[in-house]
């Protein structure tokens, strides 16, 4: 039988741009000091069908940002808003729509799998003995979910925060760092979870982050923040197909410089990128560089990484 998750369809926000927002982050403003804000003024949404990654160095907010999502800290301005419902007037309705991994995953070492999300699952009063093996079966536990959790790896306790996460079968996932401590087989195979996750069951799914390769794996838009403030919403970079960027390799970088200033294209010495004016194709300034004799290494379009425009725009 299969696992019956609410969305149970296949979905992409790629397949529908303009979703419903499951979760609209409204102006979130928190202040931990007098003198820090930690969130200034802070607004997104996550669409019903996609993965967004929630991105910026230590001490951003994200983690701030999902605390508040989760009830577990009290903005001072602004609010969370989960299919409708505001996490700050109607807690236990906006958060029946949401499963999480928040932190770390801590479990009773003394309990065998099937015990702790028997345990944890308890206190939300909710329990159902076939969906809970469905969903162990799911994360590759259930040959191992009677064992004592003490003798889980790193990545059997981080399926097992999952199966907890996917207990009783949200609409919306919120994993924070959940790749964290993973090797790289691990972390493999938590990216092809998650995306199966999207395209089997229509799952909704914030993941905040540091691995920024991860992300442009696996995510179809991403937020960026820095010292508590949005920098960027929007597709992940590496994604857009940006139409008149080049890199060129080349040895005659003087006379191919001449060439490219005289087709009204920009050149950046440091980098060798160029960027085209409408005007002027690729493939015409490409054969305007052989004929003036430059000799052309390389030429290829330019499609910036997730790291190169996170750098940028955070100014590390």
């Amino acid at each position: 039988m299969k696992l019956r998750f609410p969305l149970a369809q296949t979905t992409s926000a790629l397949q529908y741009p303009r979703a419903m927002a499951l979760l609209e982050v409204r102006n979130l403003t928190k202040r931990w000091r007098s003198d820090r804000l930690a969130l200034d003024d802070v607004s997104f949404e996550l669409r019903q069908g996609e993965i967004l990654g929630l991105l910026g160095h230590n001490g951003a907010g994200k983690s701030t940002v999902l605390g508040i999502t989760l009830g577990m800290v009290r903005p001072d301005g602004g609010e969370v808003r989960v299919n409708g419902h505001s996490v700050q007037q109607s807690r236990a309705q906006a958060l029946s729509s949401i499963g999480a991994i928040y932190e770390a995953a801590h479990f009773y070492d003394y309990l065998t799998g099937w015990q702790n999300l028997r345990v944890l699952c308890s206190l939300s009063g909710w329990w159902d003995e076939a969906e809970a093996r469905r969903i162990l079966k799911l994360v590759n536990l259930g040959e191992r979910a009677d064992h004592k959790t003490k003798t889980y790896s790193h990545g059997m306790r981080q399926r097992l925060a999952l199966a907890q996460a996917l207990l009783p079968l949200p609409k919306c996932l919120l994993l924070d760092e959940p790749t964290d401590g993973l090797d790289p087989e691990g972390i493999r195979e938590f990216r092809e979870f998650v995306l199966k996750l999207r395209s089997d069951f229509g799952m909704t799914i914030l993941i905040n982050s540091h691995l920024l390769a991860e992300v442009e794996q696996m995510c179809d838009r991403c937020v960026i923040l820095k010292q508590g403030r949005k920098m960027y919403e929007g597709p992940v970079p590496s994604q857009e197909k940006k139409q008149g960027v080049f890199l060129l390799a080349t040895r005659d970088l003087p006379k191919a410089s001449e060439v490219i200033a005289r087709a009204g294209a920009m050149l950046d010495p440091v980098t060798s990128l160029i960027e085209l004016p409408p005007h002027i194709a690729g493939h015409e300034l490409l054969r305007q560089l052989v004929e003036a004799g430059v000799r052309v290494d390389s030429w290829q379009p330019h499609r910036p990484t997730l790291e190169e425009f996170y750098l940028g725009m955070t100014g590390k």
